[in-house]
């Protein structure tokens, strides 16, 4: 087992209380949005934004694709061990042979034969990857370029070939981000989530829901940093000057647009991926700006430990993990003509 950190004693206790499997009341793979929300907001402000994060990646995407396993297995084992808290989980799909966001030119690749499948490549920037037991790596069992290329595959981190690099920087603290070396990896044919061919459906389908769960998480950090900013204000004597007042308002805006937008969020719907990227790009753009008039407004206090101003920096990766905005705005203009043909 890895050893222990903030995050793996964090997630060991969700597990031990039952948050984690109750986060997935009627049996669905996918956590239940208001049950995640809740405990994402309950977890922001009393522990590090990258405890957090390791905890989202598992609730909203690991777990889940995990718990689309039918049958008993290593994978079944696996859930169940995560789901108690007792060991945790990476999510591996960025590969460092394309751009994060183009999936379909990742080169980590899946060689499937017989009861054998055998990994190569390497994956970037994973939340977890130096603390997880488990990784789910997105590789790649075909040559062509079509969503139906690639495969899902549970690989324990302990095995031979598996390499955990850090990332570098101070930023994350607990998310434990890295790069998974895999380098002849061989896992049984009972690793494999899902069947070959069904490695992107699924996963399109689970981060759907993990875009969901930012928008929560991120109206739970823009709500309390607009909350202390507001007191501050009031307390320096501030609150009167209209100019302070506008730009808070602003900022409030923004966070009922957060709101707003999650809200109407078609989480069961055929428009469902749409409907995740409108809300990724609008979450990005609106906590950036929340954070930002913070960082205005507290001035030199936004600085100091706990400050917006880091929160600022490591709240960037909202407009990145998931999809980056870029890619989230052309798929939105893809659907232009849908968008524009009326009210929905």
């Amino acid at each position: 087992m890895a050893e222990p950190t903030p995050a793996r004693a964090v997630w060991a206790k969700l597990g031990r209380s039952g948050a984690i499997s109750g986060l997935y009341p009627d049996g669905r793979p996918a956590p239940d949005p208001a049950r995640l929300g809740a405990l994402l907001a309950a977890l922001d402000g009393r522990h590090p934004l990258g405890v957090v994060l390791a905890v989202c990646v598992q609730a909203a995407t690991a777990l889940p694709l995990l718990r689309e396993h039918r049958g008993d297995g290593p994978i079944a084992a696996a859930r169940r061990s995560a789901e108690r808290g007792e060991s945790m989980l990476a999510l591996a799909v960025t590969d460092a042979g394309a751009s994060g966001s183009d999936l379909m030119a990742a080169t980590t690749t899946a060689r499937i034969s017989g009861d054998e499948v055998v990994l190569d490549g390497v994956k970037s920037w994973i939340t977890n990857a130096r603390t997880a037991d488990h990784a789910v790596v997105l590789a790649r069992h075909r040559p062509q370029p079509h969503f139906t290329s690639f495969v899902l595959v549970l690989v324990p981190t302990a095995l031979p070939g598996v390499k955990a690099e850090s990332a570098g920087g101070d930023l994350f603290a607990g998310a434990g981000v890295g790069h998974l070396h895999l380098d002849g990896v061989t896992v049984g044919r009972d690793h494999v989530i899902g069947s070959p061919g069904r490695g992107l459906p699924l996963f399109a389908r689970h981060v759907a829901t993990e875009r969901l769960a930012g928008a929560q998480w991120a109206t739970a950090i823009a709500r309390r940093v607009l909350a202390d900013t507001h007191r501050r204000l009031v307390a320096r004597g501030l609150w009167a000057n209209d100019a302070v007042r506008a730009r808070l308002a602003w900022a409030l805006v923004d966070l009922r647009r957060i709101e707003a937008t999650a809200a109407a969020h078609d989480a069961g719907g055929r428009d469902a991926l749409l409907s995740s990227m409108l809300l990724k790009a609008a979450t990005a753009q609106s906590l950036e700006r929340v954070l930002g008039e913070c960082v205005q407004l507290q001035g030199a206090d936004a600085f100091g430990d706990g400050g917006p101003a880091r929160l600022r920096t490591e709240a960037a990766m909202f407009g990145i993990a998931g999809g980056a905005s870029g890619a989230m705005l052309a798929g939105i203009a893809d659907h232009a003509a849908d968008l524009l043909g009326g009210p929905r």
